[in-house]
């Protein structure tokens, strides 16, 4: 009796249990479907709607990936999504700028500009260009304006700043965090081998300070970066870059009023008299509570009147194939370049007749040598049965810049951070930490080099010189791939290699890329190149993996407030050590060699 009332309990649970998960199952797919469905639906827009530009917003190539749980939250919560895909952003804008029901575009700088890169940025303000050259008003507001909030506001026709706020124009700067004196306090050791003066990645774990090669690099690539910033913003403020540069070496950050009378805003004033003009602008009545609006992740799933490139009824096809994060050895994950993954994808383009030229989106520092000689050996062959058209995106460096060499034409801005041809080999130990903590490892081998790839000591010197006869073997790999796909001359590429990082102006003028242009100048050229005419359409790679990270996007957008609120300054340090770290979990090459770009380049 025992054992029967035991055994009825058990299943009686185990039913329980089981129902519970079916209703679980049954009320996350009802969600999700909701979801999906709301996703799906397009939003109404008023008409004399202004479009809401949150510069908040962080402009990747692609989408980030999301779980399920996390999109339905977001969605149930009324939260927008705070990422948009370049592509979206530029199409969204072109859309806006022909669409009746839209009368202006108004630029929030509350929320700052995320972390959009400097490439994508260039390309946001050409688009920010055209919507202004159709004659609605774009107005731009902000309570504290930064470099790269302004870099894009600039183009407004009307630039207002809060009563209160101020300008920062004090120029750019790269601080770099330097793990070497931790390392050797907590008894963890770094042996760097490399191939290239200037080739810096890991210098942060070995070093407590930039080296004399790496200084002289960084300042090059941020003059050029700032150069693109004083020129630009001049044109559209009616001042000289002298001038800019001046503010900037008097201090930089000027108040309102003295923003104002330098010519850097057109008007002071408070957030709700930016609201009244906003309504002045559609009509709305002065008691309203806001304006008719509809902002830009919003405005993203409205149809377009006109076909866009991937709308089209072709069967000539154009594949956009986006090559996005670290190159990791194997299939990768979210963020990441695999490289098997990735040269199975474009082995399916190639092979497929309907897919007339290829455009590969490049935004990568790079990462597993094996890993981008694997992809640029399918691009290689690519090129042997179809045009393949590179667009070099924030970042296409070392290993971004090896998988991008044998493209028929590279694109690049002037923003584009690109070159570093060079590699590197990491070589970690916890001897000292171990030992520090009674800690002592002892071995037993049947070879000298059995065991030299352990991490309970550093390398001998014998082991080093294996290590950097591979590294020197992969770098020569690297000179006489880039000679060989740039038509350069080896003694010159060693000349422009040596791990050294150039922006793309300066790539341009050493003719390691071809052209300045994003990425629809790319897109452009890869039709002419298949002599396609109008007769094809975009089809983007790589295809999402499955049907539930499509719902990542919110259900609705948000109305302008005043704004959501900035990280703080220790944040912000501790956010820059994580992902310091966090660049250790992709150091998966097989034979330890690198071709990655700095890791602690950041700019700011």
């Amino acid at each position: 009796m025992r054992d029967f009332l035991k055994f009825t309990l058990a299943s009686s649970i185990g039913t329980l249990i089981g129902a519970l998960l079916i209703v679980a199952g049954v009320s996350g797919l009802f969600l999700t479907l909701v979801v999906a469905a709301s996703r799906d639906a397009s939003p109404p827009v008023k008409e004399r709607s202004v479009l809401v530009f949150d510069l908040g917003l962080t402009i990747n190539d692609t989408n980030p990936a999301s779980t399920t749980s996390e999109a339905i939250g977001e969605a149930l919560a009324g939260e927008e999504t705070k990422t948009l895909p370049l592509r979206t952003a530029i199409e969204t804008l072109e859309k806006a700028a022909n669409d009746e029901r839209i009368v202006g575009l108004y630029l929030d700088g509350n929320a700052g500009v995320g972390t959009t890169g400097f490439a994508n940025l260039k390309e946001v303000r050409s688009a920010l260009e055209k919507f202004r050259e159709s004659g609605k008003p774009i107005l731009a507001y902000d309570v504290n304006w930064g470099e790269r909030e302004y870099y894009l506001s600039s183009v407004a026709d009307e630039v207002i700043l809060n009563p209160l706020g101020m300008i920062e124009l004090n120029g750019l700067s790269s601080e770099i965090a330097f793990l070497a004196g931790a390392f050797e306090k907590y008894g963890i050791g770094i042996q760097v081998v490399r191939a290239g003066k200037y080739k810096s990645a890991g210098e942060s774990f070995v070093r407590k300070q930039l080296s004399p090669e790496n200084r002289q690099q960084t300042q090059a690539l941020l003059d050029d970066l700032w150069e693109e910033f004083l020129t630009t913003v001049a044109r559209h403020r009616e001042l000289d870059a002298n001038q800019l540069q001046a503010i900037a070496d008097s201090g930089g950050l000027l108040m309102a009023q003295a923003a104002e009378n330098r010519g850097l805003v057109d008007k002071v004033a408070y957030f709700d008299e930016v609201v009244k003009q906003l309504k002045e602008l559609t009509g709305n009545d002065a008691d309203d509570k806001t304006f008719n609006q509809i902002s830009l992740t919003t405005y993203a799933r409205v149809p377009a009147k006109e076909k866009t490139p991937a709308d089209r009824a072709s069967k000539n096809k154009i594949a956009l194939v986006y090559a996005e994060g670290t190159i990791v050895d194997g299939e990768g994950g979210v963020r990441e370049i695999g490289g098997d993954r990735f040269a199975r994808q474009l082995r399916q383009l190639r092979l497929n007749d309907n897919i007339k030229a290829v455009v590969l989106r490049v935004n990568s520092p790079g990462g597993s040598a094996t890993a981008s000689e694997i992809i640029g050996r399918e691009v290689q062959l690519t090129t042997d049965v179809k045009p393949v058209i590179v667009s070099m995106g924030n970042y296409a460096a070392s290993g971004g810049y090896w998988i991008s060499a044998w493209g028929d034409r590279i694109f690049a801005e002037p923003t584009t951070i690109t070159g570093s041809i060079g590699v590197f080999g990491l070589l970690p130990n916890i001897q000292g930490l171990g030992n520090n903590n009674g800690i002592t490892w002892d071995v037993v081998k049947t070879g000298e080099y059995a065991n030299m790839q352990t991490v309970s000591r550093p390398k001998t010197a014998s082991e080093l010189a294996l290590y950097q006869a591979a590294v020197d073997r992969v770098y020569q790999t690297f000179l006489t791939l880039a000679t060989e796909a740039r038509n350069i001359p080896k003694a010159r590429i060693e000349n422009l290699a040596g791990g050294r990082v150039w922006s793309g102006k300066d790539a341009q003028r050493l003719k390691l890329v071809d052209e300045i242009g994003g990425l629809d100048r790319a897109i452009a050229f890869a039709a002419e190149k298949a002599e396609l005419g109008n007769d094809w359409r975009l089809e983007e790679y790589p295809k999402t993996r499955t049907w539930e990270e499509r719902i990542i996007k919110r259900l609705a957008g948000a109305t302008v407030s005043e704004g959501a609120a900035k990280p703080d300054l220790l944040t912000r340090e501790f956010l820059k050590f994580k992902e310091e770290l966090a660049i250790l979990t992709t150091l998966n090459d097989p034979l330890g060699v690198y071709a990655r770009m700095p890791f602690n380049l950041r700019i700011d």
